[in-house]
Formats: C-alpha cells, structure tokens, sequence
C-alpha cells in the first residue's frame, strides 16, 4: 500500500520512535540481566546460610526485571483493565494461573498487571514454551526456576516427568506461591484447528476464541501441590475464609485476557511500541481447590473443559460488547484500572543502571589486576 505525503511524516516518527525504544530495550537488557546474575553469584553464601531469605531477594530482583518488561508497554500505552474477583485478596497463599494464550504479549500482560499483586511476581514460577530458554531472559528464568516445557506427541511424557521432579526439587524449596499455566498448549492461531477437528471427533463444545485445553500439566501441578488431609481430600481455601492459611495450593485463579477487535499484542509490538495504545483486559474468577473435582481423570478433564468453555462465552461477549459480562446477581460488571507507578519504574531503572556501572568498573578492575 503507498504511502502518502500527509503520512509520511507520521510513520517516519513511528520509526524513529521504534529504533530508540530498541536501544533502550538492548541498553536495559544489557545491564539489568548481568547485574541481576553477578549478584545471584555474590549472595550464593547466603543460599547456603539462609536459603529462604536468599530466594526472597533473588525474588525481588526478578519482579524487578519483570517490571521492567511491563514498563516497555506501559510508555507505549499499553495498559491493563482488570475485571472480575480480586485476586489481591489472595495474593499471600498458594495459587496457580490459567490462562488462555493467543500471542507473547500474553505474558508481558500478565508481567504488568500482577506487579501492584505483593510478592506475587517475585514469588512466581512460569510455565512456558522452550523456545524461551534461549532468549536473552532465558538465563533469568533458569535461575529463578521457571520450567520450559517442550510441545509435541513425542515429547509429552517425558515433559510431564520432568515437570513433576522440577516442581518437587524446586517449587517448595524456593518458597513459590503461585504458578501460570496456559493449558491449551500454544498460540491459539497456531492450535485452533487442530482443537476444533478434535472437537468434532471426539463430540465436545467447537470453540472459536480459545482451543479445547491440554490436562497432563494441570494434573501433574495439583497432585504436586495440592495438599491432602487425612482422608484423602483436598485441604484447600474457601471462598468465605480469605484467612485461610492452609499449606499446599489453594485457589485455581481461571485469568482470561482479551484484546480489542481480537487482535492480540506480540513481543515486538510491546518492544517497538509501533501500535497504538490499547488496553488489554484480563478477567479473574477464583475457584477453591476444594471445589475442583481431583477424583478422577475423567472429572478433572471435564471440569478443566468447562473452564474454556466459559472463556469462550466470555470472550464471545466482549466481543460483541467490548466489555465482560457482570457476575451472577449482578446487573453490571466493574472493572478496575490497573497502574504502574512512574517513580517506581524510575527507581528500578535507576537501579539497573547503576548496578551495570558498578558491575563493570568491578569486573575492570579485577580484569586490569590479573592481567
């Protein structure tokens, strides 16, 4: 399509701006991910001292990269409307996510909106594709013990094993509380016909704005997780007790994320910034573990099934509406704006920035002293 002269100036503005936010991007990434490292490597004798308060602050400092993240967005007009139940209200005890998944800005939505959460973020683990592993916050997530999980037939049982000794060697021991999951598997481009074929064979819902979720990593997480009390039930929250402080995992948080005209946000959009500014929502309806069925197979699957299906109805209404439809009993459905703090940014920012000074001129010297 030709570009006019009345445009011209605009998308050369648009350019410019993308090529400064890249550099930024790099320069941020160039201190902040070294920084966080040398400082994991000078605190190891505190992991052998104190393991607890060693996880704490290797914590703090991976909210910190991941608020960093959310600010790329955030100064690009990428912002977050919250609707449903307050998930602050449970942000001390044990959760796990489940999220629908259409793009990478997904995660970068979630990076944002979780961050005013407490110690959600810092305490958090992710589920995610190994192609992960290999970007430049691959070496991050490795040493905060998120889990790159590898797609495929082939690769499934193997994947769940290891899923299962990762969270046992690390989910305890690193004093996690909450963990995301996108159950479906992959980018809902890439799945939606392999799920609606599957639909139609095996007699289930045809979705459109989400695909029929995958049960093995849901199974393995609330069997790893999910405490048991003498009887064998689940020892889980209730909705009218937010006090509840039993261990184990206690709330599923069923999180639906929806972008206008259902056109989702990547991580280039959210780097360059080259879109303009939208406002992403994300939906929260929290369930007890008690209520979730752990029985069997065939009853977890089943309700795990229910949970898309209701996303789909809820994405279908906002769609059609542009906004969630209000709870049971209610006539209308609130949501809440979610904001990042400027002064906040700017003091992590500032962190990152004098940390890869201070790093460098260390590494310098002890360079210059060997050499």
């Amino acid at each position: 399509m030709a570009v006019t002269l009345e445009e011209a100036p605009w998308l050369g503005w648009i350019l410019v701006k993308a090529l400064m936010r890249f550099a930024f991007m790099v320069a941020n990434n160039l201190v902040a991910i070294p920084s966080y490292i040398c400082y994991v490597i000078i605190l190891q004798p505190l992991r052998v001292l104190d393991s607890k308060q060693f996880w704490y602050i290797e914590g703090i400092m991976y909210k910190w990269l991941l608020g960093m993240v959310a600010s790329w967005g955030w100064y690009a007009g990428y912002t977050v409307m919250e609707w449903g139940e307050d998930i602050k209200a449970i942000s001390k005890d044990e959760a796990m996510m489940l999220v629908n998944h259409q793009a990478t800005g997904d995660v970068c939505t979630l990076m944002m909106c979780l961050q005013d959460k407490g110690l959600v973020v810092a305490q958090m683990m992710w589920l995610m594709d190994h192609i992960f592993k290999y970007t430049n916050f691959g070496i991050v997530s490795l040493i905060h013990g998120d889990f790159f999980i590898r797609q495929g037939r082939s690769y499934r049982d193997q994947q769940l094993l290891l899923l299962k000794k990762h969270l046992e060697s690390n989910y305890r021991s690193r004093d996690r509380k909450w963990i995301v999951l996108f159950p479906e598997g992959g980018f809902l481009r890439k799945r939606r016909e392999t799920s609606q074929a599957f639909a139609r064979k095996n007699n289930l819902p045809f979705l459109t704005h989400v695909t029929l979720p995958r049960f093995g990593a849901t199974k393995i997480i609330l069997s790893a997780l999910v405490a048991r009390q003498e009887n064998g039930s689940p020892a889980g929250g209730d909705a009218k007790e937010l006090e509840s402080k039993s261990k184990g995992l206690q709330w599923i948080i069923d999180t639906t994320i929806a972008y206008p005209k259902a056109e989702p946000i990547d991580i280039q959009t959210w780097i360059l910034g080259y879109r303009k500014p939208t406002v992403t929502h994300v939906h929260y309806r929290i369930f007890p573990i008690k209520d979730v069925p752990l029985e069997t197979d065939d009853d977890l699957s089943n309700w795990l099934y229910q949970r898309f299906i209701e996303k789909e109805d809820l994405l279908s209404h906002f769609y059609e509406t542009g906004a969630f439809p209000p709870p049971k009993g209610q006539k209308e459905a609130v949501s809440r704006e979610m904001t990042l703090s400027n002064t906040w940014i700017f003091l992590i920012q500032s962190f990152a920035f004098l940390s890869g000074y201070m790093w460098y001129n260390i590494i310098q010297y002890f360079y210059h002293c060997l050499f």
